[in-house]
């Protein structure tokens, strides 16, 4: 659901320009704060969390809720989506916690197949696959 901003504030706008220049990234609340933290223009956690589900709802920011054990991630998306792409999955490393985009043709056969065969309809933003990434694996060999 799309709507219009409520409120103009001075912390929503620096928020913005912070998430603008973070497309295609997964950050937490709490990395937001950080940010400002280090910049030197802390902002209080509870109006992060409220700017941050204000964009939500909006249709600027994607909202992740990966499992029960991880903090919700977000992603700015402003007018368009993961890339103009239509679907995208994810995949988390089970050993760092990155949370990868998943642009997959493959996946869609999946998908395809789920609600042909099966009547389940997939919902691709919380589709999360779990292994262990590339760098991780690459680490440990």
């Amino acid at each position: 659901m799309t709507m219009k901003p409520k409120y103009k504030t001075k912390q929503r706008e620096i928020l913005l320009s912070y998430l603008k220049q973070t497309p295609g990234k997964h950050i937490t609340a709490g990395d937001v704060c950080e940010y400002f933290k280090e910049q030197g223009t802390p902002i209080g956690q509870a109006t992060v969390y409220r700017q941050l589900e204000s964009l939500v709802d909006e249709g600027l920011v994607n909202k992740y809720s990966i499992d029960a054990n991880s903090p919700a991630c977000f992603e700015f998306m402003g007018e368009e989506t993961h890339e103009g792409k239509e679907v995208c999955f994810h995949a988390k490393c089970e050993e760092c916690g990155k949370l990868i985009h998943l642009h997959c043709e493959e996946i869609l056969h999946i998908r395809d197949h789920l609600f042909a065969d099966h009547g389940f309809m997939l919902d691709s933003k919380r589709t999360v696959f779990y292994g262990i990434c590339e760098e991780c694996r690459a680490a440990k060999a």
